[in-house]
């Protein structure tokens, strides 16, 4: 795998969120498998340069230096299937894209499907100035930028 640092801006990236959090005995074993994946990860027969890692026991990222191989539809289908993967061993959904992820303090985070997440903002629990989590982003650069940033701010200020 490589250093996530030494890939560039313009990776690609893709974010999958679970909607609820991994324990620590979870992420690690998460871990070691997108480790290997990554490692083994091939397009064309040629190795993918990428990083795979979670973040606040709750995220799966890959990212990938397209300029060095870009992964061939089949290569994005095995990276899938791995997701798929973990749903399953770890009794998750990793696809539920209106399930909406919410910083609670520096270190926690929370999800909540968007009626609940509406509630939250009606009662003023969350509000604009809430970090959330913006898993559209499709480049390191952005992950580094967009991906955590005020609900005021994100498209789920539509949702609430």
């Amino acid at each position: 795998m490589v250093d996530y640092n030494q890939l560039p801006a313009n990776s690609r990236v893709w974010v999958y969120q679970s909607n609820q959090a991994f324990s620590d005995t979870q992420t690690q074993e998460i871990q070691q498998n997108l480790k290997h994946f990554v490692a083994q990860w091939q397009s064309h027969g040629a190795p993918v340069k990428a990083w795979a890692g979670i973040r606040y026991n709750r995220f799966v990222i890959f990212v990938v230096d397209e300029e060095h191989e870009a992964p061939s539809g089949c290569s994005i289908d095995s990276s899938v299937a791995i997701i798929k993967d973990i749903e399953q061993k770890m009794s998750v959904n990793m696809f539920d894209r209106l399930n909406f992820a919410y910083k609670v303090d520096a270190s926690t985070v929370k999800s909540a499907d968007r009626e609940d997440f509406s509630d939250l903002y009606s009662a003023n629990k969350i509000d604009d100035n809430t970090t959330v989590f913006n898993n559209l982003v499709n480049t390191k650069a952005d992950l580094e930028s967009k991906w955590e940033i005020p609900l005021g701010t994100s498209w789920h200020a539509n949702m609430v």
